[in-house]
């Protein structure tokens, strides 16, 4: 297959799997998920939405975020992990809200990663997920994907960006990268990954990838 080839099987495939596609983390509107995003930094979606509804019971704007303290933001996220970081974030990123952009979440990439513990990946989350603006977020599951999918040589997510862009259709960014997502975790994980239920692995992966995976298979 030539590479064309390949990414035309992955998007058919990913189509054929995902015709509808979840969003994976809770929200009501763009603020909730920029929230909900900067949370879920090494964290798991499970995890998140456990605990965005009691955070969001308490304050679901910024108006009602900057009522609560530090303290008691990262009391209440607590259990998703690095909360002394992402509570300061929090709070700090809700009052720039309230002070430059009158409580609204700006719809702009610049604007975005101009505020407290919001990098790229999230502001490329928002970007897509609340404003429907292509981009191509790279979480740990697209990166390790297009590795195996042999589209990127997974040196970092900044190339792997690149690659996933200058690969697929910009119009199906904002679908392709929820659905790797899914088919990732769904598929083709991490750990307990089974190359016969990888069915885009199986048919267009690297080479060394499912060599080195047969061989662990045997050992």
């Amino acid at each position: 297959m030539t590479k064309q080839e390949r990414v035309n099987f992955v998007i058919n495939t990913l189509y054929k799997l995902y015709p509808e596609i979840p969003i994976p983390l809770d929200h009501n509107d763009p603020y909730t998920l920029l929230i909900a995003v900067l949370m879920s930094a090494q964290s798991t979606d499970v995890r998140v939405n456990k605990i965005t509804p009691l955070l969001f019971e308490k304050a679901n704007n910024p108006y009602d975020m900057v009522k609560l303290s530090v303290e008691e933001i990262r009391d209440i996220i607590k259990p998703v992990g690095l909360s002394p970081m992402k509570s300061k974030g929090i709070h700090g990123l809700s009052q720039i809200l309230i002070e430059k952009h009158s409580g609204k979440v700006p719809i702009s990439f610049e604007d975005l990663e101009a505020l407290p513990a919001v990098g790229h990946k999230t502001a490329s989350v928002v970007m897509s997920q609340a404003f429907g603006i292509p981009a191509f977020p790279v979480d740990t599951h697209i990166h390790r994907l297009m590795y195996r999918w042999n589209l990127s040589n997974g040196k970092n997510v900044v190339q792997t960006e690149k690659d996933a862009k200058r690969l697929f259709p910009k119009e199906l960014w904002n679908d392709l990268h929820l659905q790797i997502i899914w088919y990732g975790r769904e598929y083709s994980p991490a750990r307990g990954w089974n190359l016969e239920k990888d069915i885009i692995t199986k048919t267009i992966g690297r080479q060394s990838v499912i060599n080195e995976y047969n061989k662990l298979k045997k050992s």
